[in-house]
């Protein structure tokens, strides 16, 4: 960061950048909180709204079944008779005034049973009491949690059992007219629907406090609560609005939403309090909150890294300036390209010293590197002059006794020495080819009938130039690693051609491959770029020599090939060929 920040332009570009960055990711942020706390509240309102719908339903449920009984009581003349013995009788009574109507031919009704069994779903269901009433006093029968009945009997009307309140539930009145004469009243009907039970489906939702209210203003707490969720309630009730936002303190806020019940006379109503809300999904804000700041330090960082990429092209450019002031055109590493003016200005001021440096290189450089790799290519080789003139002994000694086919082979290598001692160092690649061509031969002589070789290479390569004496040792490893004196068919082919910005020849052989492993080292020894190296008629003494010769536009790829044998590949550049001419012409 210190690259950039010490440059006043870029530090003030980089301030404004975090002020605007930050300012964004926590508007952002924010909105997404909101968007998220509005889509919880949402969430409350559609749940609380099926909470008042599953209520509705269960006491709309026992509405239709009290409605269903009472029919049934009407279409039964035994039923009506045991509900008379049961209006205003004690026990005794009800048991006595009951055994006196029955009837040998006829089922015994028992009007207790028939509530439990019909309406009570056997004493479990939603409905917890029935009784029935005269003018001045009532008959109880109660449901327990466990199905159990139990009874009282002439009750006063005025009795605490009769007080109809929402804390206890909802009173159905259903007037129990004489069957002969509808107009007279014989009693009344009240079914007690127990707000516990009623309510017991909506308990579940723990982010929000439920209670129902009905129009006297008496309040059920259905997941429980204390007074203070008592006084929010009623201040639901008196707001008038199915939905808003209460104040519970400075900074505290509740959102409620709130159902009217037409058919049963009372309001439902949930409260959520936003502050527990965000407590309960905290983990989920906690991961919006580490995404937006993750997203702001990454903007931050990309910001840093174009600055400071700006920055170094900046020093860059005054640096390759100065440079050139004091003469000082020795290669450094390019300058990456950029789309812009700093880039484009960096890019063509290296561009310019590294021509210079080519130039000079090419002129001056490049002959003393060579000088320098053939010595090292000649240090391990026998005096070519003496090896030459010893086989030109062994060829008359051949000729003399008649040993054609000897003779020849000897003729052959004398020929390749007597070429290879010649004074000219840089030569045609057509003269290089007919080099590997008379090292070939030899091979033919040596492996009679197991060893070929073919050239396909276009005209267009064959007076490029190009070092002497760099085809015959990629030969010569095929020869120590990959020929197979076993094989019938050893094959060679050399393949030449041009394409549109670059020159390629291959060698190519179809004896053994190279181990992966192997493949890498001797690929990563290429690269290595070490001068120094013993090796030196080998593939790092051919690759040393080309690329000081072509420099940077001369590459080579070692493979395997599909089948069998080993693939090289050596890439000229057209624009490498072209300063090599250029440089051997002056």
């Amino acid at each position: 960061m210190r690259s950039f920040m010490q440059i006043k332009i870029y530090r003030g570009k980089f301030i404004a950048y975090a002020v605007f960055v930050v300012f964004i990711g926590l508007a952002l942020g924010g909105l997404t909180c909101a968007v998220l706390l509005d889509q919880w509240v949402g969430n409350s309102r559609n749940e609380a709204a099926g909470d008042f719908s599953r209520v509705e339903s269960g006491l709309q449920y026992d509405a239709d079944r009290i409605e269903a009984f009472m029919q049934r009581v009407y279409s039964n003349s035994g039923l009506v008779d045991d509900i008379r013995s049961f209006l205003g009788n004690n026990a005794e009574g009800y048991l006595t005034s009951r055994l006196q109507g029955s009837h040998y031919n006829r089922t015994l009704v028992s009007f207790p049973d028939d509530i439990k069994s019909f309406l009570s779903n056997g004493g479990k269901g939603d409905i917890t009491q029935v009784s029935l009433h005269t003018e001045t006093e009532g008959n109880v029968i109660s449901f327990d949690s466990n199905g159990n009945t139990s009874y009282r009997f002439r009750l006063p009307n005025s009795d605490a059992i009769f007080s109809e309140s929402i804390r206890k539930g909802f009173v159905h009145h259903k007037k129990f007219s004489d069957p002969n004469q509808i107009s007279r009243q014989l009693g009344e009907f009240r079914f007690l629907v127990s707000s516990e039970r009623i309510f017991k489906t909506v308990q579940n939702n723990h982010l929000s406090e439920t209670a129902a209210v009905s129009a006297t203003g008496d309040v059920y707490l259905i997941n429980g609560g204390d007074r203070r969720t008592v006084e929010l309630v009623r201040r639901v009730v008196e707001d008038g609005r199915s939905h808003g936002y209460l104040s519970t303190g400075w900074l505290d806020r509740a959102y409620f939403v709130a159902f009217s019940s037409n058919e049963f006379d009372y309001r439902f109503v949930s409260i959520v309090d936003l502050a527990t809300l965000i407590q309960q999904k905290a983990n989920v804000l906690l991961i919006v909150f580490l995404i937006v700041l993750a997203a702001m330090i990454c903007v931050l960082m990309l910001i840093v890294y174009n600055l400071r990429e700006d920055a170094i092209f900046l020093r860059r450019i005054i640096n390759s300036i100065g440079r050139v002031k004091t003469a000082d055109f020795t290669t450094v590493t390019p300058a990456r390209y950029r789309r812009n003016e700093y880039g484009m200005i960096a890019r063509e001021l290296d561009d310019m010293i590294h021509q210079l440096d080519r130039h000079i290189r090419t002129n001056y450089l490049l002959k003393l590197k060579q000088q320098e790799t053939e010595m090292k290519a000649l240090q391990n080789q026998i005096n070519p002059h003496f090896l030459y003139n010893t086989l030109e002994v062994i060829r008359s000694s051949a000729l003399v006794n008649s040993a054609d086919y000897t003779s020849d082979a000897i003729a052959t290598l004398g020929a390749l020495y007597r070429d290879i001692v010649k004074n000219e160092n840089i030569i045609p690649l057509g003269s290089e080819l007919n080099l590997l061509q008379q090292y070939l031969k030899i091979m033919e002589f040596k492996y009679p009938d197991r060893f070929y070789y073919q050239f396909h290479v276009e005209p267009a390569l064959i007076d490029l130039p190009t070092v002497k004496f760099w085809l015959q040792p990629l030969a010569e490893n095929f020869f120590i690693h990959g020929f197979n004196p076993e094989s019938e068919f050893n094959l060679l082919l050399v393949n030449g051609w041009e394409e549109e910005e670059r020159f390629v020849l291959e060698v190519v052989d179809n004896g053994n491959k190279i181990s992966e492993q192997r493949l890498i080292e001797i690929r990563n020894k290429l690269s290595g770029g070490d001068d120094a190296s013993a090796d030196s008629i080998g593939l790092r003494n051919v690759y040393t020599r080309l690329q000081f010769f072509y420099g940077a536009g001369f590459s080579m790829n070692i493979d395997n090939n599909e089948e069998a044998g080993v693939k090289v590949t050596v890439m000229l550049s057209k624009e490498a060929i072209g300063d090599v001419q250029a440089a051997h012409r002056g």
